[in-house]
């Protein structure tokens, strides 16, 4: 469970105790606004107040999900940019399979105004919850209920999905970022890219690869080929 910029102390105190009405054994939070020592976020936190207190905290949502298989990001937002959204059962069954020991991460955004486009585009899936559209954003507290109480049933079921995309294991957050910043070097390199543009035009490449549910083994592909690109340029110009 990964909450970005928690600025309210019960709302921190309920994920917790929810944490530990679903199982989940591990809280990340990226830059908190408040303090998991909160007498606010232990009250509302009751049993889970150990896991409030063992919550690991981190600069920024790679770093946080830095050795998580699988990530699902969560959006109450209408306009997000074009990024898929897919339909949460779906996902979490995608999450499931062929995962047993591999970290899921679930991802929630600020209270406010959730996850930032840059952000939604670190996870491999986006869901958004079947709420109403002229009111779509759930309180944070709520939301994280819903989606574990969609996890657990879910899990519980083993619902399949028909869709193959949904059975690849998708490229580690790290490596992709890796093969990223090298394609981000040589197009600027060769200047298909300019830096006033490229963070827009890098963030499209980004949605395209996280759409195709990019593998390890292709991202390799793909940064071999940028780095034996880069290699011969640097050869012919010496």
């Amino acid at each position: 469970m990964i909450l970005v910029e928690p600025s309210g102390p019960m709302n921190l105190g309920s994920v917790a105790r929810l944490c530990v009405n679903f199982g989940v054994k591990d809280l990340r939070l990226v830059c908190p606004k408040c303090s998991p020592k909160d007498s606010e976020a232990k009250l509302m936190a009751v049993k889970g107040i150990d896991l409030l207190k063992s919550a690991r905290q981190f600069d920024c949502l790679l770093d946080a999900v830095a050795d998580c298989q699988k990530i699902i990001a969560t959006s109450g937002r209408i306009d997000h940019g074009g990024i898929p959204i897919d339909p949460p059962d779906k996902v979490l069954t995608w999450s499931i399979k062929n995962s047993p020991k591999g970290l899921i991460a679930l991802v929630f955004g600020r209270e406010d105004r959730g996850l930032t486009n840059e952000e939604l585009l670190l996870a491999h899936k986006v869901i958004r919850l079947r709420s109403n559209k002229t009111y779509p954003s759930l309180n944070i507290s709520h939301a994280v209920a819903v989606v574990l109480h969609e996890y657990q049933r879910v899990s519980g079921e083993g619902i399949i999905t028909d869709n193959s995309s949904f059975h690849k294991e998708p490229a580690p957050p790290l490596q992709l970022e890796a093969c990223l910043n090298d394609a981000q070097d040589l197009l600027l390199q060769v200047g298909f890219l300019l830096e006033h543009t490229s963070q827009s035009r890098m963030a499209k490449l980004r949605a395209l690869l996280q759409r195709s549910d990019i593998r390890k083994e292709e991202v390799a592909l793909l940064r071999g080929m940028v780095r034996q690109l880069r290699w011969a340029i640097q050869r012919k110009d010496s």
